[in-house]
């Protein structure tokens, strides 16, 4: 969506752009991981595109993704997309509590947490931070939000110790400011 605002020449026609859990500065868990010999990074590979095979992607490819994610391939990209002048820019970033609060996301959010701090399971809420940086979902009760939740794999709230966090009100709540704001 950045590119194409800052690159494509679209800021005319686009109001706002809303991130939610992006990738904007990178990882430098990725960076660590892109700096492994290539079988191992293949053999990583091989075993991440398994379990997201697992959890219903056709055609992962860890190791062609991977690039984009580094702290280096972000700055790049962020050097040459910078925010368009009269476009609106919101980020958000979620945080999952502790790895268990995920069975999908929990090795994920574990290693990352090691490496660089709190994170959804995919992306740090640092790295998450850009323009209008709106704060970070932590979902019910301290349960946390992870990547999945935020892209509503499980389609219902979460729910604990009877607080509920629902994202499909917190995409409510963006549109609803937007509107406020005019746009």
């Amino acid at each position: 969506m950045r590119y194409m605002v800052s690159s494509l020449g679209m800021a005319p026609k686009v109001a706002s752009v809303s991130l939610v859990s992006v990738p904007n500065h990178g990882s430098r868990t990725m960076d660590g991981l892109a700096r492994l010999p290539r079988w191992a990074f293949r053999l990583a590979g091989f075993f991440v595109n398994l379990w997201y095979r697992l959890l219903g992607d056709k055609h992962p490819d860890f190791c062609a993704v991977c690039t984009q994610f580094t702290t280096a391939w972000a700055e790049n990209f962020n050097r040459a997309n910078p925010d368009a002048e009269g476009v609106v820019y919101r980020s958000y970033a979620g945080a999952m509590r502790s790895w268990r609060s995920d069975l999908f996301m929990w090795w994920q959010n574990l290693i990352i947490g090691l490496v660089e701090g709190e994170n959804d399971g995919l992306v740090t809420a640092a790295s998450a931070r850009w323009t209008g940086f709106q704060g970070v979902w932590r979902g019910a009760d301290g349960r946390g939000v992870s990547h999945m939740d935020e892209v509503d794999f499980r389609r219902r709230p979460l729910r604990r110790h009877g607080e509920v966090f629902d994202v499909v009100d917190e995409y409510i709540r963006m549109a609803v400011q937007l509107k406020e704001l005019g746009l």
